[in-house]
């Protein structure tokens, strides 16, 4: 063996662990670790350029993580039977650890680096996601590359009242806190959750017995560093180049320009136009070497005097770029049912960020399904988030959906889940959408708000209103001065040191999402956002019900009807019918769609239609199928006659219960042919008379329903053969013809 292993342990408590191994797998990466939790397995690799390619000002990070099906001892799905583009399950993992790993590279440090993470080996109760970022931030720590981590990254649970760290899976269906924190040793760097209408203050208690989790990860991180020889070892680089002189004289010739500017109050585009100004006339001062061979440098200055003095004016005078004060609330204004031929549909204007979200009612068949390596289910609620490049005002191609939208949609959905009524009440499968029109600022919590307000427009009885904010933070570490600003500008987002969205009603929170660009957030700044947010949420909230205060108390009228109701789990088969024969009859004769499913031994039915009456004709007969009633002797019942035979028709007497009408029972006079009177699908009206005592058989009687023919005589009151006055009178008619046949001899 010409390699050596190194190993590192993480006690979780309960008998659980992980554990972190270097030196065997993939060696030709410049970090690699293999973590193990129970039977789940992670291989995480780093490789990063030696140099950087010119021009580049940022950090070209991939972060990349995919699920392999054999982990799970499963077959890919679709025709090529192998793994290709990442689900969107995916895709949330690796933005999960890109935000947590990016703010802790040097800023100038600037060479191609990629993370991959893959899942070897799966269990079924170990989740993969919150170890993905421990894993990688343990393949950085083995590497010289330069980095001011270790980070981790646990998810927080809280069920029956107690904080768990990376539970089960079986455990986190009962939580009512769901996070993912990461952070580093003595600070937090990003979170994200859904909640149960939980308080501030239990969020932040979720964060904190995170935080020491985390701490624990991170130190066991750099023991494992040391073992290999790469604590405190980092590579050397130069990325970056700088004229000092220059950026002095930016300094001096831009920044107070730069801060009048930014005191304007403008709008977006105004002070675009005010700030370019300012710029093209330093620039054209400078000598045409400053201009062409440094401008890479030029460009950054720029970016830096601007940057500087927009938040030294908030810092300093409480002054943002748009005028308002730290605390205020951009103007907000709704409208819904603007697309009459949805099913639900709202905008919802904050400054300038506008949303147009649709709602669309389905059925089961409209689920989507999941099918990803480690599961496989269905989902009733979706919500797809679309930014379209003239949002920005902006002209590039458009390239299938971004990570970003996955991101942001899935942040929304999580925010509203949770007001959604139970399947119970609504079975709808239910799909919103939007379409981000406009955008300066927070469109994910634009979707938020505009899709509350499509629900209630569409009919959907939610719990309570959820509204959503983005919270900012500008600190200066010289100084100590900080500044928490609610309802962010795009401008504020990029300049800032904080992206922190916050979802919830008027109980608590649902959800969230927390982005540094420094290193860490203390646990002081975060409550006072927290409260800061609060506020801000309940203002939006308070002008979202100018628009619409409650739920419609209908549908639209063009919306599906759907009845959902429970059957016998044993009447599932009779429903369906061999082949599914008999539920695709009833489909067909009422108009309608069925779908039934067994739930814990229990039969899901849902009947959907635009029509309430075929609704009901269809709950009806399924009903009757799966609670039959008595067939009653002597009553008089219609049913369809389903097969012929020359000895009469079988019939349905009540959905599942067929009867003989046999031929001697279809009239009066004698049938020689019984489809001289039926025929098969036709209604026939019959009488059940009775009962074979030996088998059971239903008997079935048509004729009794009819009108006797006049002169008609019983069978059981006619002259039998047998009888001495026939045999007299037939023997008189012999004697009376062989008398002719004498005389006619003669």
């Amino acid at each position: 063996m010409n390699y050596t292993v190194h190993n590192q342990t993480i006690d979780l408590g309960n008998g659980r662990e992980i554990s972190l191994e270097t030196g065997k797998l993939a060696k030709q990466a410049d970090g690699s670790v293999v973590l193990k939790s129970g039977n789940t397995m992670l291989l995480a690799t780093i490789v990063s350029s030696k140099e950087a390619r010119d021009e580049v000002d940022f950090l070209p990070l991939t972060v990349d993580y995919r699920e392999k099906y054999a982990s799970a001892g499963r077959f890919p799905g679709g025709f090529f039977k192998r793994e290709a583009r990442p689900s969107d399950s995916e895709v949330l993992v690796m933005r999960l650890v890109d935000r947590a790993l990016r703010p802790m590279f040097p800023k100038d440090y600037h060479a191609g680096t990629q993370v991959m993470v893959q899942l070897m080996s799966a269990d079924e109760e170990v989740m993969p996601d919150s170890l993905v970022g421990l894993a990688a931030s343990a393949c950085i720590a083995v590497s010289d590359i330069p980095f001011n981590g270790p980070i981790s990254e646990v998810r927080v649970a809280r069920v029956n009242g107690e904080f768990i760290i990376n539970p089960l899976r079986s455990e986190l269906e009962e939580a009512d806190i769901d996070l993912m924190v990461a952070g580093t040793v003595d600070s937090i760097v990003m979170v994200e959750g859904e909640m149960s209408e939980v308080s501030e203050a239990e969020m932040v208690d979720a964060i904190v017995k995170a935080g020491e989790a985390i701490k624990e990860q991170c130190e066991a991180q750099i023991e494992l560093a040391k073992k290999v020889g790469t604590h405190c070892v980092s590579r050397e680089y130069c990325h970056e180049t700088h004229c000092e002189d220059l950026r002095s004289r930016v300094n001096e010739g831009l920044y107070s320009k730069m801060y009048e500017a930014a005191q304007k109050g403008a709008s977006k585009a105004e002070r675009k136009e005010s700030f370019k100004a300012i710029t093209n006339e330093f620039v054209e001062s400078l000598s045409e070497e400053e201009r062409t061979e440094k401008a890479f440098m030029l460009r950054a200055y720029l970016h830096d005097v601007q940057k500087k003095a927009i938040r030294d004016l908030v810092l300093n005078d409480g002054v943002r770029l748009d005028g308002r004060a730290t605390t205020d609330i951009r103007p907000i204004w709704g409208e819904v049912d603007y697309l009459p031929g949805c099913h639900g549909s709202a905008i919802f204007t904050r400054g300038e960020t506008q949303s147009l979200t649709t709602l669309t009612l389905g059925t089961k068949q409209d689920e989507q399904l999941i099918d990803g390596a480690l599961e496989k289910k269905t989902e009733k609620f979706l919500l797809h988030y679309n930014f379209p490049p003239f949002s920005t005002g902006e002209e590039r191609p458009l390239r299938g959906t971004s990570r970003r939208e996955v991101g942001h949609g899935n942040l929304a959905l999580r925010a509203l889940k949770e007001v959604l009524p139970p399947v119970e009440e609504c079975p709808y499968t239910i799909r919103l959408v939007s379409e981000i029109l406009e955008s300066n600022g927070s469109s994910s919590m634009a979707t938020v708000c505009a899709g509350t307000l499509a629900l209630m427009d569409g009919g959907i009885k939610i719990k309570a209103p959820v509204s959503g904010i983005a919270m900012g933070l500008i600190t200066d570490k010289e100084s100590g001065k900080y500044a928490v600003l609610s309802d962010i500008l795009g401008d504020e987002d990029h300049l800032g040191d904080m992206d922190f969205k916050v979802t919830g009603t008027e109980k608590g929170i649902t959800a969230c999402q927390m982005d540094m660009k420094i290193q860490g957030i203390s646990m002081d700044v975060l409550r006072e956002a927290l409260e800061q947010a609060c506020e801000g949420r309940h203002h939006i909230r308070k002008e979202m019900m100018k628009v619409i205060s409650k739920p419609n108390d209908d549908f639209k009228p063009h919306a599906p009807r759907i009845v959902s109701f429970s059957v016998p789990g044993d009447t599932i088969g009779a429903i369906i019918g061999p082949g599914g024969k008999i539920i695709q009859e009833l489909q067909a004769e009422t108009n309608t769609n069925i779908s039934i499913e067994d739930v814990d031994g229990e039969g899901r039915v849902e009947v959907a239609a635009s029509d309430k009456a075929a609704i009901d004709e269809a709950v009806k007969r399924v009903k009757a199928i799966a609670f039959p009633p008595t067939v009653e002797i002597g009553e008089v019942y219609e049913g369809k006659v389903k097969t012929i035979m020359p000895y009469g028709a079988f019939v349905e007497v009540l959905p599942g219960i067929d009867g003989l009408l046999h031929v001697s029972e279809l009239e009066w006079r004698r049938v020689e042919n019984v489809e001289d009177i039926l025929n098969e699908g036709e209604s026939v009206k019959f009488k059940v008379v009775g009962r074979d005592p030996k088998t059971g058989k239903i008997k079935l009687s048509r004729k009794v329903l009819l009108e006797k023919p006049e002169g008609y005589v019983e069978p059981s009151e006619r002259p039998r053969r047998g009888d001495r006055g026939d045999r007299r009178e037939r023997g008189d008619r012999r004697g009376r013809r062989n008398e002719g046949s004498e005389t006619k001899s003669n």
